[in-house]
């Protein structure tokens, strides 16, 4: 892997040289390994704009990692009284971003994942998704990675959403892994929270907003140094299998 153009950010004291390296990854998808956000926002603003509620991306940065129920009542949060149809909103934005993410190709992998997940594998790094999404699988299965992963917690994987800690810790159980042995890869703050809470080694994808808690920052997973697992640093743009 490439070195970074500027060094990575270090956020907390967690991150030092003397920290033994990891076992296991969990990965959020949404923002973090695939470009679906557009999506998601494109979705919601049209929901917005049907009720007609004020809806930018700077609110919509506050749905980053959050189930869709809560997305919907953070979304009218403002109106003086909510609408009575409300799961059928929520069913609706589903639809239509269901939809989108029909278009999804193996070209929507966010850049620097494709390599990263590859050089995890061949160091025999257990590695999950854990996604609030109930389509998650249905993104890995358009971008190619169906397959990828020793494990999968999706939006039915949980009974408490993010921030609470249970999407990451069913992960863990999967990869037969203790939290302590695991790195949490999140671009949301409810996602770096929930990690936290989880007890494990949190990397923050931050891009416009400040993801406070986060034990390393890096502007995409691209920058994720692979020394965190114990693993060499690799230029392996030579390599063109897929994970």
């Amino acid at each position: 892997m490439k070195p970074p153009a500027q060094p990575w950010s270090v956020a907390s004291e967690n991150a030092g040289a003397s920290r033994p390296p990891y076992a296991a990854v969990i990965f959020d998808l949404d923002g973090v390994l695939v470009d679906t956000a557009e999506y998601h926002y494109l979705a919601w603003k049209r929901i917005a704009d049907e009720i007609g509620v004020p809806f930018d991306r700077r609110k919509n940065e506050r749905l980053r990692g959050v189930p869709r129920g809560r997305s919907l009542e953070i979304l009218i949060e403002d109106m003086p009284r909510p609408p009575a149809d409300l799961e059928t909103l929520a069913e609706r934005k589903n639809r239509w971003y269901v939809e989108m993410i029909g278009r999804l190709t193996p070209a929507d992998l966010l850049p620097g994942a494709e390599r990263l997940l590859l050089a995890l594998k061949r160091g025999k790094i257990r590695m999950a998704v854990g996604s609030s999404s109930k389509n998650a699988r249905a993104v890995l299965e358009r971008v190619g990675l169906a397959n990828a992963f020793d494990a999968i917690v999706d939006g039915y994987g949980f009974e408490r959403a993010k921030p609470a800690p249970d999407i990451f810790l069913n992960a863990a159980q999967l990869l037969d892994a203790t939290p302590a042995q695991c790195v949490v890869v999140e671009d949301a703050s409810a996602g770096i929270q929930a990690a936290k809470a989880a007890g494990m080694f949190a990397v923050g994808v931050a891009r416009d907003e400040p993801l406070p808690g986060a034990d390393l920052l890096v502007r995409s997973v691209a920058e994720i140094p692979l020394s965190l697992w114990g693993l060499p640093e690799e230029d392996h743009s030579s390599h063109r299998e897929r994970p």
